[in-house]
């Protein structure tokens, strides 16, 4: 062990970590000794930042893996005693198992539900334990980063590596996505949300309009979270097509900077007029508009954070899983599957409901972006009009009223 544990070291973000000479890496036991490295990384914190700085194109993918390399290198500096260099597969099965109970609490543990910023007096890098999924995942994206430092030539080996498979079992299967049932119990959790009703509130009402157009923009045009939270009013258009039917299309800038238009149905944009009255504007955006497209209930016209938009998503599926609940022990699993889904899910269950309903995988496809396209060829414009009216007719919401 390099040194001793800092047993009154609050945990800080990793920006902020000065660990001391004996844990900084620079001796780490772990060190790749000759050869020509492939980084200029001198330490730990330093190697680290240029795995991360790998995926600086992508933010959400940067905070995920930001994250749990930041959990562990705290983890070894301020309660282990060693540097990230050193750890050994030893120090590692410890390291999983206080995934499971990060104590002390008042080290690890956010005391409150709020969401802190970096670097705030009360911020701590756990919001509780993790679950067993959630543990399996972050060691994958450890091992992820300590086969790079091995390939940078920063570290020797790689200690995740003697890992123990189950090879010749089957993996669990999860399935992130709502059946067309449970799609039903969320939208008719938010069909009997306090702020539908005559006697509401201006913010409850304002409340229930956002979630059902989370709902919708998420569903019908497959977006994924962080997409919701960069995308603008002004990013729908409407152009004319060969037939001079005018047709709407929302245009959305995802990963990698890509970016792709998403067909904007007759319905996506009833449903935009109807929110957008609910806040007294416009049916329809102007050309330009730089209001988010889900915007807030109080306070300046400020894009919500993925995590803002986390929190609202996993109070409806609270609700639609209490509502199920309610009906008996029977609904109980279907219940625990509603608690757990979240914004990815709602992107699996459109991409799913379409196929089920016959769209054509390649506009799946392109709706996603899991493939670029062109706005300016003849041939994909007109493939772009099938599609969108393939989605139109085929893929709905179908709120009661």
């Amino acid at each position: 062990m390099d040194s001793l544990p800092l047993p009154t070291t609050p945990a800080m973000p990793i920006e902020q970590l000065q660990p001391p000479a004996a844990l900084s890496g620079a001796e780490g036991t772990n060190r790749a000794r000759g050869g020509i490295p492939q980084i200029a990384a001198k330490d730990d914190v330093a190697a680290v930042s240029a795995w991360l700085a790998r995926y600086a194109d992508t933010p959400a993918t940067l905070q995920t893996y930001r994250r749990e390399v930041e959990r562990l290198l705290l983890w070894a500096v301020l309660q282990h005693g060693k540097a990230l260099s050193s750890l050994t597969h030893e120090d590692l099965l410890l390291y999983e198992r206080f995934l499971a109970d990060p104590q002390p609490a008042a080290r690890w543990v956010m005391a409150s539900r709020k969401k802190l910023a970096r670097g705030a007096p009360g911020w701590r890098p756990f919001a509780g334990p993790l679950s067993p999924v959630s543990a399996r995942h972050a060691m994958v994206i450890l091992n992820t980063l300590f086969a790079w430092l091995v390939s940078a030539g920063y570290l020797a080996g790689n200690p995740l590596s003697l890992a123990r498979t189950r090879r010749g079992q089957p993996k669990p299967r999860i399935t992130r996505y709502l059946s067309h049932a449970m799609w039903q119990a969320v939208k008719d959790a938010i069909d009997a949300m306090p702020g539908t009703l005559d006697s509401a509130t201006e913010r409850d009402r304002l409340h229930a309009a956002r979630c059902r157009w989370l709902l919708t923009v998420l569903y019908l045009g497959g977006l994924r979270a962080a997409e919701v939270a960069s995308t603008r009013m002004g990013a729908f258009f409407c152009r004319r097509d060969s037939h001079g039917l005018e047709r709407w299309w929302l245009e959305v800038t995802g990963k990698g900077d890509k970016t792709r238009l998403v067909p904007a149905t007759d319905e996506m944009m009833v449903e935009l007029a109807r929110y957008r009255s609910a806040h007294g504007l416009p049916p329809m955006p102007l050309p330009g508009e730089e209001r988010p497209i889900v915007l807030p209930i109080i306070g300046k016209e400020k894009p919500l954070s993925r995590g803002a938009l986390h929190l609202v998503l996993k109070e409806i599926f609270g609700m639609a899983a209490a509502r199920l609940r309610a009906r008996g022990p029977e609904w109980e699993s279907r219940a625990a599957v509603l608690a757990s889904a979240s914004a990815h899910w709602l992107r699996h269950t459109a991409g799913s409901h379409m196929t089920d309903q016959q769209v054509d995988l390649r506009f799946v496809r392109d709706n996603f972006g899991h493939a670029s396209i062109s706005t300016t060829s003849a041939y994909l414009h007109t493939e772009d009009d099938a599609r969108h009216e393939a989605t139109q007719e085929r893929h709905r919401i179908g709120w009661k009223r």
